[in-house]
């Protein structure tokens, strides 16, 4: 199984910023589609964020839009998740997976996550 991992959480006043990275020590991120997911306390994992294969195309989770940012960097094999204006219901477990797909279930390789939290 491919291994993911993330890193960058951390807490935040609401308003603040925070920036996700993800990479991998076994496969090239940039030869696939890439997601990111997140939990929040008590809910089903949700999709926030995806970029395809070719690294142009990004597609943005509605409540996210406008906020948050996903980028890759092929040289350091690694991708990242700008998040600015962070809010309180933006706080959960941040998780990066492979692929992109239309249904959550079919998500099948993500990392451990990284702990956000957004309080005042």
């Amino acid at each position: 199984e491919v291994q993911l991992v993330e890193s960058g959480g951390g807490s935040v006043q609401p308003g603040g910023s925070l920036t996700l990275s993800c990479t991998s020590s076994r496969f090239d991120l940039s030869k696939t589609a890439m997601s990111w997911l997140r939990q929040a306390p008590g809910k089903g994992l949700e999709w926030v964020s995806a970029i395809a294969y070719d690294g142009v195309n990004k597609y943005y989770e509605k409540f996210v839009k406008g906020r948050f940012t996903m980028s890759r960097d092929s040289s350091k094999n690694t991708m990242y998740l700008q998040m600015n204006n962070l809010q309180p219901e933006d706080t959960a477990v941040y998780y990066c997976a492979e692929g992109y797909y239309s249904i959550i279930q079919d998500y099948f390789n993500w990392g451990r996550g990284t702990q956000v939290t957004v309080s005042s």
